[in-house]
């Protein structure tokens, strides 16, 4: 009994540590990536929903490439709606899964224009139910349209770092947010995905990190 409890006080002692140590690295990120923001170019909630879509399997530079033409002929979800599936498909095609977003836009900006009056829903409970658009996608819009810290985003950057940093064990992003949601204070949890997709481009990159130029090579454990 003695020795379960000295393990249980150097396991909570372990436990305030970890937390100490990703309060710091928290507040780095914050400093070094204070200009950090949504990557995908939009005018409207509905423009960054639309792009976020398609941001699925396709980068960010890719989709800005083609959002342009695409809100330029159909700016809002009453015009979308009404979009022939076959303009969308060549607008869209350079993404990927073309086809699958294309329909899924389409029947989006219906229900938006149908059931919203034309204004994207501000409820994560709402904007789950559209054609599309899952978890990731509404914390994407409710962050960064409209200011709501409904979750934290978790992308391939998010999850990498994440995972390097010691701060989660899984590769599934759901419950990777769980677990993220106990560290990051809810505070940040719009700006924290933008801090970690600009530290991984930057430096903390998939197949060779420069962790001898990181500014937080002596905080992170390095976990490969």
């Amino acid at each position: 009994m003695v020795a379960q409890l000295k393990q249980l006080v150097m396991t909570k002692k372990e436990n305030r540590n970890y937390l100490h140590n990703a309060e710091i690295i928290l507040n780095e990120l914050s400093v070094k990536y204070k200009e950090a923001h949504c990557a995908l170019h939009h005018e409207t909630s509905f423009q960054l929903l639309i792009a976020t879509m398609l941001s699925a399997q396709c980068t960010d530079e890719r989709v800005n490439q083609v959002t342009p033409a695409l809100f330029k002929k159909y700016p809002t979800p009453e015009k979308m709606a009404l979009a022939d599936l076959k303009v969308i498909e060549k607008l869209i095609f350079s993404t990927g899964f073309y086809r699958n977003k294309a329909k899924n836009i389409i029947n989006c900006s219906k229900e938006i224009s149908q059931k919203y009056k034309g204004n994207v829903p501000q409820e994560l409970e709402a904007l789950i139910l559209l054609p599309g658009v899952g978890r990731k996608t509404a914390n994407v819009v409710l962050g960064n349209a409209f200011n709501i810290p409904s979750g934290i985003v978790v992308d391939t950057h998010v999850l990498r770092i994440s995972q390097r940093f010691g701060w989660i064990k899984t590769a599934n992003a759901e419950i990777a947010e769980r677990s993220l949601q106990e560290i990051v204070p809810k505070k940040d949890w719009i700006s924290f995905p933008h801090w970690m997709i600009f530290h991984g481009r930057q430096i903390c990159t998939a197949r060779s990190p420069q962790c001898e130029h990181c500014f937080l090579q002596d905080l992170c454990p390095k976990i490969k």
